[in-house]
């Protein structure tokens, strides 16, 4: 294993393999401008990796734009709600790493930038743009000790990404601007009938204002267990996973850290997962995957604005939730332009009832959403059933388009919608006849809508990659009834995105 091109992607889709969607790859392999030179000059500067990635991305959201109005307001007709939002965004990744025989680091800054964005709160110092975290920050700083190949143990400790499996709990999340990392402490086992990552450490909080950091009260671990030889035609992984948030995150100003979009409530909840993947060519043309997540442990749902301390010591709900995806795919193998069509379910659980004092919804965890449930980014893996069609094909070796279809359900309606933050819309005035806008209403029907997307992606140099997507949300029965006051309309997205390798 190579600790440093491992963590360092090319592109933004190159690590999931579940999407249907990735990609392609340059026409030759491309280490960088300054790599190149470097290593042509003298053959022990391939132990180095010195280089930046560059990304310029323009978004166009009608309808469903994550303005100031908030996800709330999503669809809604109402001229007092802007739902509309296009911005431009850039990111600067600088890095430069180091890859020995038995030691390794790395060190990478990112510069996340967003012109003309509407969804800045004024009222948050500190917060600034959802996708803008100003100057250059530390994104990635570790060091890792171990070769495999001599000894069975290695150890990763420092600021790094993280991603399980296909990303559906933990992930890097590289689509945001920002993407994600913890400050974490990472040791493997490894040997020829199983491998597991033992890891502990927090999420870091962007802080436009400052330098980025964790949150000492918000704890995540986990043990991500692979068999390679448990069975001969699939690759079988198993997990857990906790996470840990203390009540005081919610009263001590965050220990200097500000809040993220999305507050972690007080929490100690563990999910336990078991992924089971056909291998490449395993099954000839024919794949699948099935993936089954439980959680349990308990948690508080009392709002930290207005819940005193007290409260939130004593609102802790039983929390019992589960997920499952399972997708089955067929591959034209023998088709120069390699047609693949896939068939992708995924479910997550939702609440049985606002006044039951158990916690049924799912809770997604650290994911890369952008992957799975639509690219408009509208919903997560919380009370939710996601129907995906998804059809590629490659014209060329370094091209690729993809057309996808899902279809949204809620689980319960007693829950409320989750956006792709896992944040419920209208979280405040969810009782049923209570005001406009999305509320728990069991009468309500549970198809929220459909999503159609076209996605293309072309290689046009070994070092850049131009990529772009038309969206289109169709809104169901749930929509329309919840903005039946106010009228609801439906909703588009379209972005055009330039990758550069330098």
């Amino acid at each position: 294993m190579n600790p440093i091109r491992h963590l360092v992607p090319l592109f933004a889709f190159a690590t999931s393999a579940l999407a249907q969607y990735i990609a392609p790859p340059p026409p030759r392999p491309f280490p960088g401008f300054a790599n190149e030179k470097l290593r042509a000059e003298n053959v022990y500067m391939s132990a180095w990796d010195i280089g930046a990635s560059y990304r310029l991305r323009s978004e166009d959201k009608r309808g469903a734009g994550f303005t100031d109005a908030g996800s709330n307001w999503d669809f809604s007709q109402r001229p007092v709600d802007d739902t509309d939002n296009h911005y431009l965004l850039s990111r600067l990744m600088p890095r430069v790493a180091y890859t020995g025989k038995r030691v390794a680091f790395t060190i990478e800054a990112r510069a996340s930038s967003s012109l003309g964005d509407e969804r800045f709160n004024a009222t948050a110092p500190g917060k600034g743009l959802a996708e803008n975290d100003a100057g250059l920050d530390l994104h990635q700083a570790f060091v890792y000790v171990g070769n495999h190949k001599e000894f069975p143990v290695s150890l990763k400790i420092g600021r790094q990404e993280l991603a399980c499996g296909d990303q559906r709990l933990v992930g890097h999340f590289r689509w945001n601007n920002n993407a994600r990392t913890f400050d974490a402490l990472k040791v493997r086992w490894q040997n020829p009938v199983f491998g597991v990552d033992l890891f502990t450490g927090g999420v870091v909080y962007n802080d436009s204002r400052n330098l980025n950091r964790a949150n000492s009260q918000d704890h995540f671990s986990g043990a991500y267990f692979n068999f390679p030889t448990l069975l001969k035609n699939e690759i079988t992984e198993a997990y857990l996973f906790a996470r840990n948030v203390e009540r005081g995150i919610a009263t001590d100003n965050w220990n200097g850290v500000p809040a993220p979009f999305r507050f972690p409530g007080a929490q100690d909840t563990y999910t336990a997962g078991l992924r089971v993947k056909s291998k490449p060519n395993a099954y000839d043309p024919f794949d699948y995957t099935l993936e089954v997540m439980y959680q349990f442990g308990n948690r508080t749902v009392v709002s930290p604005a207005t819940a005193p301390a007290a409260a939130l010591a004593a609102l802790r709900l039983d929390h019992r939730a589960m997920a499952v995806v399972t997708q089955a795919g067929y591959t034209w193998t023998e088709s120069t332009r390699q047609p693949r069509l896939a068939l992708i379910y995924s479910y997550g659980s939702g609440d049985r009832s606002a006044t039951d004092p158990k916690s049924g919804t799912f809770q997604n965890l650290f994911p890369t959403n952008h992957l799975f449930y639509g690219y408009m980014d509208l919903s997560s893996l919380q009370n939710l059933h996601d129907i995906r069609v998804a059809a590629t094909i490659k014209p060329t070796p370094t091209s690729i388009i993809a057309l996808e279809g899902h279809s949204h359900f809620l689980s319960r309606t007693t829950d409320f919608w989750y956006n792709v933050a896992g944040v419920p819309r209208n979280f405040t005035g969810a009782a049923v006849g209570s005001g406009s806008g999305y509320r728990l209403n069991p009468a309500y029907s549970r198809h929220v809508g459909n999503e159609l997307d076209l996605v293309a992606a072309w290689t046009f140099r070994p070092y850049a990659q131009i990529e772009a997507a038309v969206c289109r949300y169709f809104r169901g029965d749930y929509i329309k009834q919840s903005l039946a006051t106010v009228g609801s309309k439906n909703a588009s997205y379209v972005y055009l995105q330039l990758t550069l390798n330098l």
